[in-house]
C-alpha cells in the first residue's frame, strides 16, 4: 500500500446488513491497526500526523461504524451494540487478530469489543476515555459546548472543540488550531456529516455506559491483553482519573499523562503519541500474549 491517510481511497464491506465505510493504508505486513474514533466522528476527524505515523511501519484502518457518516444502517444507543457492529466488520475483512486504538467513546466501544472478542485484539491502546460507571465530567461548560453543532458538518464549531479538547493555555490552543487545520487537509473523497441519529443514538449509549452493571469496575479485570492508556492532564470531557482507573484495573495495562493538555492530547502531542504507541505495539511479547499465541 502506498495511500495516505488523505489519499486512501474510501472503500466499503457489507457485513449483518451494514455497508460499513473504511480506509486501508500504510505497509502491507504486520497486524493492522484499527481506529474507533470520538463521539459524531468519521474518518476524517482523525489526525493524519497520528494515523501516517503509524502507517509508517503497519497496516492503518479507518471505519465509520454502523449508521456513522458513510456507513450505512442505524447506530445503536448501547456500546455493548456498537462493539458487536465492530466485530462485524472486522470479521468481514476477514481479519483474525488487530491491535485496536480507541478514542473516547471509541475507547469504551474497545473495551467492549476486547472483552466479548478477546481472541480478535492482540494490543489495545485506551486514549481519553474511561471504564464503564467512572467519573462523569464536572466542568460547568461541558454540557453546553457538547451540544453545540455546526449543521454544515454535525460536529462542535471550532470554539467549542478548542474548549472541549485542548487546555486554555496559549501553548494548548496553539496546538488544537493546528491540528483543526490538519484534520481539514483531506478535500476530496471525503465521509459525509453524522446525522442527528447518530448523535442521538452514542449520546443515549454515553449515558447508558455510566450506569454502574454488577461490580464496578470488574469488566476490566478481563482485558487480559497488553493496553496503554493515554490522556491529558486535565480532560474536561472524560475526566482523567478515569484514565488512571482504567490503568489499575486492567491486569496489564500502562499509563501515560501529557502535560498541559485535555482530551485530545493525542492530538496535541501526535509525534510523541505515536511514538510511545509504536513502542508499545512493537514491543516484545507480554505474558498474556505468549499463552494466547497458537
Amino acid at each position: 500500500m502506498t495511500y495516505r491517510h488523505v489519499t486512501a481511497p474510501t472503500q466499503f464491506a457489507e457485513a449483518s446488513g451494514i455497508r460499513f465505510a473504511y480506509r486501508r493504508f500504510g505497509q502491507e505486513c504486520g497486524t493492522p491497526l484499527l481506529f474507533m474514533q470520538h463521539f459524531r466522528g468519521g474518518m476524517d476527524h482523525w489526525d493524519p500526523a497520528v494515523t501516517d505515523g503509524f502507517a509508517k511501519n503497519r497496516p492503518v484502518i479507518l471505519f465509520d461504524n454502523a449508521g456513522v457518516a458513510s456507513s450505512s444502517g442505524e447506530t445503536p444507543d448501547t456500546i455493548d451494540a456498537m462493539a458487536e457492529h465492530a466485530a462485524d466488520f472486522v470479521g468481514a475483512l476477514g481479519l483474525s487478530q488487530i491491535d485496536l486504538l480507541g478514542f473516547s467513546i471509541g475507547g469504551y466501544i474497545a473495551q467492549a469489543l476486547t472483552i466479548r472478542h478477546p481472541e480478535l485484539i492482540r494490543r489495545l491502546i485506551l486514549a481519553g476515555t474511561g471504564p464503564r460507571a467512572g467519573e462523569p465530567p464536572q466542568d460547568p461548560k461541558y454540557a453546553e459546548y457538547g451540544s453545540l453543532t455546526d449543521p454544515k458538518t454535525g460536529q462542535a464549531p471550532l470554539e467549542a472543540f478548542l474548549y472541549l479538547f485542548f487546555r486554555p493555555s496559549e501553548t494548548s490552543q496553539f496546538a488544537g488550531k493546528a491540528f483543526w487545520a490538519r484534520r481539514h487537509a483531506r478535500k476530496e473523497d471525503v465521509d459525509v456529516p453524522t446525522s442527528a441519529q447518530t448523535t442521538a443514538a452514542q449520546r443515549s449509549a454515553i449515558a447508558e455506559g455510566r450506569q454502574t452493571r454488577g461490580e464496578r469496575f470488574v469488566e476490566l479485570k478481563a482485558i487480559m491483553q497488553p493496553t496503554l492508556v493515554v490522556n491529558g492532564h486535565s480532560d474536561i470531557m472524560v475526566p482523567t482519573i478515569n484514565s488512571f482507573t482504567l490503568s489499575q484495573k486492567i491486569p496489564n495495562a500502562e499509563l501515560i499523562i501529557y502535560p498541559d493538555s485535555g482530551h485530545g492530547s493525542l492530538f496535541q502531542f501526535p509525534e510523541l503519541f505515536v511514538t510511545h504507541g509504536r513502542i508499545f505495539l512493537d514491543g516484545p511479547l507480554a505474558a498474556a500474549e505468549t499463552e494466547r499465541a497458537p
